[in-house]
């Protein structure tokens, strides 16, 4: 369906490339009821190499000031974004408890948690700062990478201290706590902001359709070697396998299929960014220009390419620092204290890590830029799957670490469930407030139920 809307609105261009006065016209929908516009304004874009520098994206300044640096980063896109700037002071409070009282496990691990928030805040505004000047899909994708930068931190710091497999049960329940929050909070806040005061909100099939097929896909990906693992150590089954043996080829299906899953993760890029890419820079562009706060968003300062990547060192230093501290804790915190490291994993850990994420995505759902707030869903949770996941899963392998893809059958189980909900919710291309309410509140009975799931002990 994307394709055809694709080639005709490349005909149509084609067709009326002399007439000035088609060209000017506005985004308009098809007759057939879709989103996809057949012709662009163009007359406000300036290039420069790679960047679109339009009014979108131009400050209007070059180099940096810091005291419009700092008044731009503080005032951020939206209300919601600049209140959480408020918690910027827990920040140095964080890195100087971790090294002036090294012993107060528990004031760490909630400082350095409450400081994540601001830090991935001023990444993630940053990031779209960032993206206004550069071609819209590029834009999206690099905002969304930007914003896993502080999962992939996670990760990787947790398979650093893992001794003898304590940590990976955390590791396994954050790659599917993180698709979770994505799919059920983030979307479904999307869809319940989006819709107040709305009878519906409509997206293109372009978005929906791809972004559901490929979590569909990773989700049964993923699913393999738990399944496989299951079904050879029960009872039930008539194999005859040592667990040793059992525990190693699942190991193996797992680094084997975290191969396959990044090849399909070069293939989504590929698709996003050159077969396909004008498709979805004009189902972004006709979300730009149903934005219902586009006059206030042209004005509003913005910040210069300089300022922009200054902005992104000194967030992802603060995350990085704050990453660091958070994890050295979470053994303490799950093995002292009694918390579940599912509960950890599948909750604590995903709602401070995607945090500016889903900022982002509900503002956008509120202006009505759904096709965006569905990029900022779905892009992560497709990253988590098809990158992050199988990133943890080869640097483990490197570091001669046993981090698979076997997941607990409850866990994986909800994830594979949640994506055929979401799919079904997608699939007649509108959403309303019901939808991202239902959405929340099994999000909500998933997080009980996991605060009741027992400890895993590592083997």
């Amino acid at each position: 369906m994307g394709s055809i809307n694709h080639s005709s609105a490349r005909q149509d261009r084609h067709e009326n490339a002399g007439s000035p006065v088609l060209n000017a016209t506005p985004p308009i929908e098809s007759q057939a009821g879709s989103l996809l516009p057949t012709h662009n304004e163009k007359t406000s874009l300036r290039r420069h190499g790679l960047f679109r520098i339009d009014t979108a994206g131009e400050s209007g300044r070059s180099g940096i000031h810091p005291i419009q640096f700092f008044r731009v980063c503080f005032k951020s896109t939206c209300t919601l974004s600049m209140l959480v700037n408020v918690f910027w002071p827990f920040v140095p409070a964080a890195i100087a408890i971790h090294f002036a009282r090294p012993d107060l496990h528990i004031w760490i691990f909630a400082l350095n948690y409450i400081a994540m928030v601001p830090s991935a805040n001023l990444l993630g505004f940053a990031g779209g700062e960032l993206a206004k000047k550069l071609p819209k899909v590029l834009g999206v994708l690099l905002e969304t990478t930007l914003s896993s930068v502080v999962e992939i931190v996670l990760f990787m710091v947790l398979i650093h201290n893992d001794k003898n497999g304590n940590l990976i049960p955390v590791i396994q329940a954050a790659i599917l706590g993180s698709v979770l929050a994505n799919l059920l909070l983030c979307l479904g806040l999307c869809f319940f902001f989006g819709g107040m005061g709305r009878e519906h909100q409509s997206f293109h099939e372009a978005v929906s359709e791809v972004g559901t097929g490929l979590l569909l896909v990773a989700g049964f990906g993923l699913l393999i070697p738990s399944a496989f693992f299951s079904a050879l150590s029960s009872n039930s089954s008539k194999t005859i396998i040592t667990e040793e043996a059992l525990s190693q080829s699942t190991l193996v299906i797992s680094r084997a299929t975290a191969v396959i899953l990044l090849v399909a993760f070069l293939m989504y890029l590929f698709y996003n960014l050159h077969s396909h890419h004008s498709i979805f820079d004009e189902v972004l562009e006709l979300d730009e220009h149903k934005n219902e706060d586009r006059e206030e968003e042209l004005k509003r300062a913005k910040l210069t390419l300089v300022e922009c990547f200054v902005a992104i060192s000194v967030s992802l230093a603060c995350v990085c620092m704050s990453a660091v501290f958070l994890v050295q804790e979470i053994e303490y915190v799950v093995h002292e204290r009694g918390v579940s490291d599912n509960f950890m994993g599948l909750i604590l850990v995903p709602l401070v890590e995607k945090a500016a994420e889903h900022l982002t995505a509900i503002d956008e759902a509120w202006d009505n830029q759904i096709n965006f707030a569905l990029f900022h869903c779905l892009g992560p949770s497709i990253q988590t799957a098809l990158l992050n996941a199988p990133l943890a899963v080869i640097v483990g392998w490197g570091l001669d670490k046993d981090m698979g893809l076997n997941f607990e059958i409850f866990m994986i189980v909800m994830v594979v469930l949640s994506v055929l909900v979401v799919g079904n919710f997608l699939r007649d291309g509108k959403s309303n407030w019901l939808e991202g309410g239902l959405c929340v509140l099994i999000y909500v009975i998933i997080a009980v139920a996991t605060w009741y799931y027992p400890q895993i002990k590592p083997e």
